[in-house]
């Protein structure tokens, strides 16, 4: 069933993955240039996979495991993206002139916490299943 409450959580972690990377720079260059996701190929690359792995997780909603399975996973995908962009602040902190870093580079744990809202959702429901199964 698509009305139940993960479907939101998920379209939520999608439009963030998918969405806001256009919105919120990622970090500032010492020339005042705004560097967003789509400016970096892998970062917009990982952000894509984000957003495609939450609306295939959406399109599941008959397999439950299946569906949790893909939220771990795309959990995964943003620990990978939150540590890249640890690792390029690190770099970006060693200049003379102090870069800043944008909001941008809080988007992964933003989709982090809906996607695991989304998967105690699921885990809730698979539950309900076992125990309806139990009663027969």
């Amino acid at each position: 069933m698509l009305q139940r409450i993960q479907t939101i959580y998920l379209l939520i972690a999608a439009g963030v993955s998918g969405g806001l990377i256009y919105m919120f720079e990622l970090w500032v260059t010492p020339e005042n240039v705004k560097v967003y996701a789509d400016d970096v190929n892998y970062i917009f690359a990982l952000f894509l996979a984000s957003a495609f792995f939450s609306v295939l997780s959406i399109s599941r909603f008959k397999n439950r495991k299946s569906q949790f399975m893909l939220g771990r996973l795309n959990i995964i995908l943003n620990f990978f993206l939150l540590g890249l962009f640890v690792y390029q602040s690190l770099n970006l902190s060693g200049e003379t002139v102090v870069s800043e870093k944008g909001i941008g580079i809080f988007l992964p744990i933003i989709s982090i916490v809906f996607l695991a809202l989304a998967n105690k959702a699921i885990k809730k429901d698979e539950d309900l299943v076992k125990s309806v199964d139990r009663l027969r």
